[in-house]
């Protein structure tokens, strides 16, 4: 990898690392916790695959794709406690997505610079991100803070305006899982890469209009591309 970075005022190409389903391979917990979730309002459960058909965000409207109606606010509330609880307890067998680490070290020591923004909640995802041993690699480590279900498009401005002596939206590319990724991206003036190793199928990533890749390697490849 090509040495992009520059001083302030000229800044290198920048990746935003998306983190469940992206660097995070959890799509098998996320499921699990999902069909917990549904159990408690009287839904059946579902597979990966059926879930990266219908998964939709602000989270609301993958419950609504799923009820066939909008939940009611006692049914998200009571599904959204029972999802955390339950995917708490199943991220602990989690691991990397493959070749995350080796990415992240070689994306580093090559002089570029990277940031994680999560919308699992701040609290919880920067111990988390810790115990995986990466947070180094990192400039900022961030996560969601007020209630969870929104769009990143918000949260993904206040990310970039953190970083803005050192980061340029023009040069930063997002790499996550879900078409939400590539609207908080195009919110604020980046590029997105969508990787298929998390909540969508292939078929909704590619409608985004942006390269969707099946591994993280791909994803960096692409990312040097569209900034070159």
């Amino acid at each position: 990898m090509g040495n992009h970075s520059g001083a302030p005022g000229s800044p290198g190409t920048h990746l935003v690392w998306d983190w469940n389903g992206t660097l995070l391979d959890d799509a098998a917990a996320i499921v699990s916790a999902t069909n917990a979730a549904f159990a408690e309002i009287g839904l059946g459960p579902i597979t990966l695959e059926r879930y990266r058909e219908l998964y939709r965000i602000p989270i609301p409207r993958f419950y609504e794709s799923v009820l066939g109606r909008p939940p009611t606010a006692a049914e998200w509330e009571i599904t959204d406690v029972v999802f955390h609880r339950h995917y708490s307890e199943r991220r602990v067998g989690c691991g990397l997505t493959d070749g995350a680490e080796r990415l992240l070290k070689e994306w580093r020591l090559a002089g570029h610079s990277q940031s994680l923004l999560s919308m699992y909640g701040h609290d919880e995802l920067v111990p988390v991100v810790r115990g995986y041993g990466i947070e180094s690699h990192f400039i900022r480590v961030e996560g969601r803070t007020g209630p969870s279900g929104g769009s990143k498009a918000p949260h993904m401005r206040r990310h970039l305006e953190a970083l803005a002596e050192t980061v340029s939206p023009e040069r930063t590319v997002v790499i996550g899982d879900a078409v939400d990724d590539a609207v908080a991206a195009a919110h604020v003036g980046a590029r997105a890469v969508l990787f298929t190793g998390g909540s969508h199928s292939r078929a909704s990533l590619e409608a985004a209009g942006v390269p969707v890749v099946d591994t993280l390697e791909h994803a960096v490849e692409e990312a040097i591309r569209l900034v070159a």
